[in-house]
This record gives structure tokens, C-alpha cells and sequence, in this order.
């Protein structure tokens, strides 16, 4: 908590901390901060809730369930410090009248420049590479590497993130083919081909790059017949969500040769097992889901979740452009 004398109202952050500018954002309308650590379990967040009565949760990490959100009979909004919101149950926030919003494009520049390094490290064989030559080995006499100019890149999904990630492919030198059924004019608009449907997509390009919500629809989008269609040079990234992809098929199609590679920056389960089928897989590069974390975008993401909070707490109605909404996305 931030010291001084306590002020009237109060946020609840789960993680260890916020950038300290959201901190004074926050201090100077009145709202004290409090913290507790990330991917506590639901119960001990729960049991924070329940202690502090905050007026308003601003999720950073961990699971969000029905138990945390009622905890708090003061509890008048939900802000996302990012904009995934598959770790909280919205239904039963729609259920106590609670708005959950997401902190929009305030990471989406971060997340497009992991995405492309992700496939630049990938297209290069870097890390293959790496262990050759730490390893003794000398592969030179036998490598032909991939080109990143001509390169073709598929998009799934086309907001914030895959519009940043499609301006740097694109200056990079990479042909960009987006799917994206709510988004076929802004495509359009910006000089890229529009693909009809998923399995025309993914049939022919080089990399397939996840940038879509997690939703009823798009769960597993990823899967072994989509894997299929896929020729044995792509590549697939997902700097999303781990839903998108079912994982155990990729596994088995990266360990069969089916599919070339892929980087991964997030996973169904979070932190995953030790233990999962991913780990086996050769040409696999994955991060701990930390793509949106930049100096530049920690700063973006804690003070735009700081001014939902303020205006709703104000008494403003929550930024309709904004809202999580269960019936459009999945918790």
C-alpha cells in the first residue's frame, strides 16, 4: 500500500507492483493501492478481497474467479493491466453488475515486435544453430538458410497487435495475407490480401501468426486438421493466447517434421507443466508469455487501467469500446 494518510477508496493489483506513475495516477484520485502476488491461487485472492474490501481489481496474473470477484461487497469495476481477459470469469462479473475492461493497444507495438522476433528467430534457425556450434559442431559446409524479404506471412486476426505486427513484416519485406471475418474492409484499407477462411490461410504461407481473443469460436483454432493443411515449411506463432492452440498436436506435428518450427509466448495452462508434450518437440522456441512487457508498455498498460478505474469510480459509465463481454469472449 502506498503510505500517507489512507485515502477513501481502494484497488486491489494482483502482482507485486504497477508502474509507479499509475501508482500516483491512482494516490491523487483518491484510491489507495494494495498488492498481492501473482498467480496466488483463487482462494488466497479471494481471502485479500474479502480483507480489504476494495472498490475496484486491476488483474495483472492469476485466475479470477467467482469466489474473488464476490469477495468484495464494494467492488465496482474490473480492469485488465493488458488485454487478454480469458483468466477472469466474466459471466460472474456480468452476474453482480461488475464491469471487466481491457486496457486496449496499450502493449500492442510490444507484443507485434516479440511476434516478429519470434519468427525472425525462427526463420534463421538461431537457436539450432546456437547449440551446433556451442555443441563443436561447425554446420556451415551443409546450412541454407531461409529468406525473410518474400517471406509469407498469414495473419489471424487483425486488431491492435496484428495490425503493428503486419506494419513491421511488411517493412521488413514480408508478403502479408491477414483472416480476419470482423475486420475484411480495415484489411483491405491497408494493402493487404484478405484471405476468405482459416484453411485457405494457413494452406499457403510460410509462418501463421495468432493474433485473435480467446472466445467460444477461436479455442483450439489451432488444431490437427488446421496442422494439415499446413505445408512441412511453416511456422506457426502465438504471442495471444495458449487456448488458440491445441498443444498436444502440436507436439506430435513438430516431432513428426509435419510443420517446421514454432514460438510460442503463451500456453493453455500458465505457468505450464514441466512435464507437458511441448517440451520434446524439436525447432520449438518459447517465453514466458512476456511479450507485451516493455519498459514503454508496462508504463501504457498500468495508466490506462488506472483511468478506467478512476472514471468509473467517478461515476462515468465504463468505455463501451472497452468492455469484456461474456457473450463474445471466453473466460
Amino acid at each position: 500500500m502506498t503510505m500517507g494518510k489512507p485515502r477513501t477508496r481502494r484497488v486491489l493489483v494482483t502482482h507485486n507492483s504497477i508502474a509507479p506513475s499509475a501508482v500516483a495516477l491512482l494516490n491523487a484520485h483518491d484510491i489507495d493501492v494494495f498488492f498481492s502476488p501473482p498467480y496466488d491461487a483463487s482462494e488466497v485472492v479471494a481471502a485479500r478481497m474479502a480483507e480489504l474490501q476494495p472498490d475496484a481489481l486491476m488483474v495483472r496474473q492469476g485466475r479470477i474467479d467467482a469466489s474473488v470477484i464476490g469477495a468484495s461487497s464494494r467492488l465496482k469495476v474490473i480492469v485488465k493491466h493488458g488485454v487478454g481477459v480469458d483468466n477472469v470469469d466474466l459471466e460472474a462479473a456480468a452476474a453482480l453488475d461488475i464491469p471487466v475492461l481491457r486496457s486496449l493497444g496499450s502493449n500492442a507495438l510490444a507484443v507485434a515486435e516479440h511476434a516478429v522476433s519470434l519468427m525472425l528467430a525462427l526463420l534463421k534457425q538461431f537457436p539450432a544453430l546456437d547449440t551446433a556450434v556451442k555443441g563443436g559442431q561447425w554446420p556451415k559446409p551443409s546450412f541454407i538458410g531461409r529468406d525473410i524479404a518474400g517471406a509469407r506471412l498469414g495473419l489471424i486476426g487483425f486488431g491492435a497487435i496484428g495490425r503493428e505486427t503486419a506494419r513491421l513484416a511488411v517493412a521488413l519485406g514480408m508478403d502479408v495475407t491477414v483472416y480476419d471475418p470482423h475486420a475484411a474492409g480495415e484489411i483491405a484499407a491497408a494493402g493487404l490480401a484478405v484471405a476468405d477462411n482459416v484453411e485457405a490461410l494457413v494452406s499457403d504461407v510460410d509462418i501463421v501468426s495468432l493474433h485473435c481473443p480467446l472466445t467460444r469460436e477461436t479455442r483450439n483454432i489451432v488444431d490437427a486438421g488446421l496442422i494439415e493443411r499446413m505445408g512441412p515449411q511453416t511456422l506457426i506463432v502465438n504471442t495471444a493466447r495458449g487456448g488458440l492452440i491445441d498443444e498436444a498436436a502440436l507436439a506430435a506435428a513438430l516431432a513428426d517434421g509435419r510443420i517446421a518450427g514454432a514460438g510460442l509466448d503463451s500456453f493453455a495452462a500458465e505457468p505450464p507443466s514441466p512435464d507437458g508434450p511441448l517440451w520434446a518437440a524439436p525447432n520449438l522456441i518459447v517465453t514466458p508469455h512476456v511479450g507485451g512487457v516493455t519498459k514503454g508498455s508496462a508504463i501504457t498498460m498500468a495508466e490506462t487501467a488506472a483511468r478506467h478505474i478512476i472514471s468509473v469510480l467517478d461515476g462515468n459509465p465504463p468505455d463501451a469500446r472497452s468492455l469484456a463481454l461474456p457473450a463474445t469472449l471466453a473466460a
